[in-house]
């Protein structure tokens, strides 16, 4: 692993912030700062200048983070050629995902991908979508699984799945009787959202947008950062919410909820982060494989599903209309 005062330099360089540094390593901000005297006191040189409660890098700065970028490049490139010595596809794979992610969509994915390749040990943490990209970056994780795609220079994004998007409501609203609502027709209910910052937060924002609307223009009662206390809060006949079908499955089977179509369509996608490289260790390769695989056939099944049921409702209503003749 390299140097880890130059993975607590290079996060602080990147977020311009020792706090951000902080929280994103899970360390305090006096050991943060500690790292970084460290360092400059071993160079004789100062890394950042503060000013009105604001860092910027210095020249000798500047210089140092140029070669750490090149310090880490060095690094993953010997570790996954390292890996790559062999056709055996085994060992660890480190993700970091969001709250959201790790609970409900990647439980399924990597019980199916273990049982597919019982030689490579997984090791998921959660992490708010702040911080995943840093992760990733400094080697911490070899993989990322967010809602929100990155355009860093240094990663690759790849989207590998979108989860469809439902209005939830509570057993006895108003609009529970109906099969699909827009937007709009939310717009005079109270409604629970995600907070601010969080990849479906940001998803409905954009979708807002396209109907010619923003927050605004809703009637937010709370917003909350667990998707735990907003179903309790639909349950409760709080208020309504928007959520990703993934999310409310339990309470779809034990109909809690209700759950109605959103229209026109809202859908929140699925990447995979990884670092930008000649080529991928065979373990990340094979898992983003898997995934797509996985993805793509649970849509199949699903919308087969629906097939079915269509046909099974169309059979019943043709043999209910020819009784009644």
């Amino acid at each position: 692993m390299a140097d880890r005062r130059l993975q607590v330099f290079h996060t602080v360089a990147r977020l311009l912030s020792f706090t951000k540094a902080a929280d994103v390593l899970k360390m305090t901000q006096p050991a943060v700062t500690f790292q970084i005297r460290q360092l400059e006191e071993e160079y004789n040189i100062r890394l950042f200048d503060r000013l009105h409660n604001k860092i910027t890098l210095t020249d000798a700065g500047k210089l140092m983070y140029s070669y750490a970028e090149k310090i880490f490049d060095m690094y993953h490139e010997m570790e996954n050629t390292v890996k790559n010595n062999t056709n055996n596809v085994t060992g660890a794979i480190k993700i970091a995902a969001t709250q959201t992610i790790g609970d409900y969509t990647l439980p399924d994915l990597l019980i199916a991908f273990r049982k597919a390749n019982p030689d490579i040990k997984i090791q998921l943490k959660t992490a708010d979508s702040m911080g995943l990209g840093h992760l990733v970056e400094n080697g911490m994780v070899d993989i990322v699984v967010t809602d929100v795609p990155s355009e860093h220079k240094t990663l690759c994004c790849k989207e590998v799945s979108y989860d469809k998007m439902c209005v939830v409501l509570p057993k006895n609203h108003e609009l529970a009787s109906r099969s699909q609502v827009s937007i709009h027709d939310l717009a005079n209910h109270p409604i629970i959202m995600f907070e601010e910052g969080s990849g479906i937060r940001s998803s409905i924002d954009t979708y807002l947008k396209s109907q010619n609307m923003d927050a605004k223009d809703l009637n937010i009662l709370m917003e909350l950062s667990s998707p735990e206390s907003i179903k309790r809060s639909v349950e409760s006949g709080v208020g309504v919410s928007i959520l990703p079908y993934s999310v409310i499955s339990k309470e779809q089977q034990l109909n809690s909820v209700v759950t109605l179509d959103l229209t026109p369509t809202l859908s929140n996608s699925l990447y995979f982060v990884y670092r930008r490289q000649k080529f991928m260790t065979k373990n990340i390769e094979e898992l983003v494989d898997f995934s797509l695989a996985y993805f793509r056939n649970s849509a199949a099944e699903e919308q087969a599903s629906k097939n079915a049921s269509h046909i099974e409702n169309y059979s019943i209503n043709n043999i209910q209309d020819t009784e009644n003749m």
